[in-house]
């Protein structure tokens, strides 16, 4: 199983950035996907989500009208565009594959992005 993110970088405030979660091992479509991020001296919190057949998608106060969750199951990705981003958005952003069958929970991790805003 793995997930891999890409496309953290710097970034100006007031720029954008695309955030990609490659998926393999699993069944990508069974699975429900996360964004969380952690930022320095601070704990993990999850950003956004979007179910398995993305018919609904979720998003923390802080960032909705900003960022937007998307995946393309045939691909096995899921792609985070982070619009406007502002210095407090700094962070390493993790993709995370959620399941809940038969009352199991399954998650699985990516080893994260760093996303710098900054000028």
């Amino acid at each position: 199983v793995q997930l891999v993110e890409s496309g953290g970088g710097l970034v100006q405030p007031g720029k954008s950035l695309t955030l990609t979660c490659t998926a393999s091992g699993f069944t990508f479509s069974e699975y429900a996907i996360q964004w969380h991020r952690q930022a320095p001296g601070k704990e993990r919190e999850l950003v956004a989500t979007i179910n398995n057949v993305a018919l609904h998608d979720d998003y923390i106060d802080s960032v909705k009208g900003r960022f937007t969750i998307s995946r393309e199951n045939a691909k096995s990705t899921a792609i985070l565009v982070m619009n406007n981003l502002k210095a407090e958005d700094t962070a390493v952003y993790y993709c995370s594959g959620v399941s809940i069958a038969l009352g199991i929970r399954t998650q699985y991790w990516g080893k994260g992005t760093l996303v710098t805003v900054s000028s």
